[in-house]
Parts: structure tokens; sequence; C-alpha cells
């Protein structure tokens, strides 16, 4: 498949920290979404994980040797029925350090994805994130050691913001290109900017227009008729929405979304399911939640006193029963290291068993 059947006419979940780890990515999937982006992975961690597969639980999960408690343990987790669709995003500064990070994974992952936009100082103080913007050379070092030394099927892209002139934006769009990146993407906002100012839709429009490979389109994407919409009014071959899918996954569903609560159990089923982190479980819901009904309610402070996912499951009357439902011991592929049985690797807690 090339890379514009792969893209166009695609709606994706951006990459978000925290948020997209894999019960946010199933769920966004199930309901729609043609490609979904990993959360930004931070290429000196993933450069020491341990690529484990865990049999127990069909997944592949990307553990932390360092790690000193069970819920920071697993740094990156999927499962093969995402490969097809999955990005992996590493937030990094340095071609050698992308390359190295970029290997672990390789095989478990689409495409493979720099991030480039990320204004938020832990990104940038490393040289990675927006830092790259000014840093063409740097940008070109990366996306062409990537290009050269992956295998030819896993694709390589970059998400950047605009730049303060749209020249500046259009010239680093072209040396992104000559790279030979499959696509890349355009958030159309500023550095600068905040999420609740007005995304540019006609500078991403210029820079569509400034290169033949696909674009994908970044920005107030807050229902599912905005994902053409963007795509119509810039051109691009592909639309990405971050936020509105970080409130509600169903953004995907072409008959429209669903109640928010509606919504949060299918996400907390997920988590469930999985045997998810209580951490990450927690931090989801309380995102869903202060967008409809807020957290200074019993609810919220009973979620933030919650010591266990069945402590959540009661919060939201979901039945226990429904934790650890994905169990399974009997998916088998080619991977470096293999799990038996999870207790080999201590993923989980034992309060969340």
């Amino acid at each position: 498949m090339d890379a514009w059947e792969f893209y166009k006419g695609k709606n994706i979940l951006a990459p978000m920290v925290r948020v997209n780890t894999m019960p946010t990515r199933l769920l966004a999937a199930e309901y729609g979404a043609d490609i979904v982006y990993s959360e930004e992975l931070i290429d000196r961690k993933m450069m020491k994980v341990k690529r484990v597969e865990n049999t127990a639980w069909g997944t592949v999960d990307f553990i932390d040797p360092d790690a000193t408690n069970d819920d920071t343990a697993v740094v990156f987790q999927t499962t093969p029925e995402e490969k097809n669709r999955l990005v992996m995003q590493l937030g990094t500064g340095d071609a050698t350090r992308a390359l190295q990070s970029a290997m672990v994974a390789v095989n478990d992952v689409a495409a493979i994805d720099i991030n480039m936009g990320c204004p938020l100082k832990f990104s940038t103080a490393s040289g990675a994130g927006s830092a790259l913007l000014k840093k063409p050379e740097t940008v070109h070092d990366i996306l062409t050691t990537l290009r050269r030394n992956l295998p030819a099927e896993t694709r390589v892209t970059c998400k950047i913001r605009l730049l303060e002139t749209i020249e500046q934006t259009v010239e680093l769009a072209r040396v992104i290109e000559k790279c030979g990146v499959s696509a890349f993407g355009v958030h159309g906002r500023y550095v600068g900017q905040r999420p609740r100012d007005a995304a540019h839709w006609d500078q991403i429009k210029q820079v569509v227009e400034s290169v033949s490979c696909p674009v994908i389109a970044n920005g107030d994407v807050f229902e599912y008729s905005d994902f053409e919409k963007i795509r119509a009014e810039t051109g691009a071959a592909a639309a990405m929405c971050g936020r509105g899918a970080m409130w509600n996954q169903s953004i995907f569903r072409k008959e429209g979304v669903i109640p928010p609560r509606d919504n949060l159990n299918s996400l907390l089923t997920k988590c469930f399911e999985w045997n998810h982190s209580l951490k990450n479980t927690k931090y989801l819901t309380r995102e869903i939640l202060i967008k409809s009904t807020g957290l200074e309610n019993e609810e919220g402070w009973a979620l933030n006193k919650s010591k266990s996912l069945a402590d959540v499951a009661g919060v939201f009357n979901i039945p226990a029963n429904v934790i650890g439902r994905k169990r399974v011991s009997n998916l088998k592929r080619p991977c470096e290291d293999s799990v038996e049985n999870d207790e080999n690797v201590r993923v989980k807690s034992s309060s969340e068993q």
C-alpha cells in the first residue's frame, strides 16, 4: 500500500501525552478511527526498555527495567490487532537515538512519527518537540536516518506546528518532504498559541499546496463532520483529531457521538478488560469528567480515593467481573522474548487483580 492509499481520506487519532494509551486507541478504532497514534514516547526511555511478548494477555509490552513501581513499568503496550493502523510517536532530538528507539518497536507498528510540534518544556528541553522547528539540519538528519535504516514497509512521518511566517513553514515542509517521508502532520497553530486559540486552516492549505506528499491536517476538529470539512478546506489527505477525541472517543462514529457517560463506560470497560494501569485509568477518566460533569462532586472525590480498578468500577457501577476479561493464554507469535505467565513480569499490582 503506497502512502496516498494509506492516508487519503483517513480520520486519525492525534498523539496526546498520557491519553493515547492502549484503551483509548482501541476504543477510537472501534468507533471508526482509521489510524491511531501512540502518546509521545521519549527516546532515552524507549532505548532501554525490554520488549516482552506477554502471552497471558496477548499483548506486546515494553518494560522499563528500572521502574520502581508497577504503574510505571509498562512504557508502551500494544496488541497485534493494532499493528496495521498504529503509529508510534517518538520524542527525540537526535538521529541516533531516534533510530535506536524506533528499532525496538518497528515490527509492532505501521509507522514511526517524530514529534516536532510539542511546545512543552519537558519536550523542548532535550531538543525535541517544537525545538526542532528551527533546526532543519537536525530534522533532515533524523528523518533521513530513519528512512534509510528502517524497513521499507515502515512509514516514516513527523508532525509540526506553524512557524512565525508561512514562508518559513513552507520551507520546512519542503525539507521534510525531501527526506522521503510517507506523510507529515501540520498542527495549524503557532508554538505560542494555546488550544483555545483558533487553528489556522488557511496556512495548512498553503503548506499542502507547497508539497506533493500527503499532509495530515490537525486543529479544531470537534465533531465528525469536521474531519471532512478540514480536508476540504485545506486539501489535506487526512484529518487528525486530538482534544475532541480525548473528551469523547466516539467522535469517530459517522453516526454521531454517543452521550459522554456511555462513552466513559466503554472506555472504562476497555481499561478493566485489559487490567490497565490504575493511575492511567484514573487520568483518562478525569479528563472526560472535567469536560462533562466536573470533578468537584461525590463521584469525582470517590474516583480520586480509588485504590484499585475494582474501586473505580464501583464508583461507576460497572461490574467488577469485567476486570481482566481479556486475559488469554493461546496467542503466540515470534518475538525477542516470551512470557508464558504474566506473573513473571510485574506489570499490574496485586490490588488490581
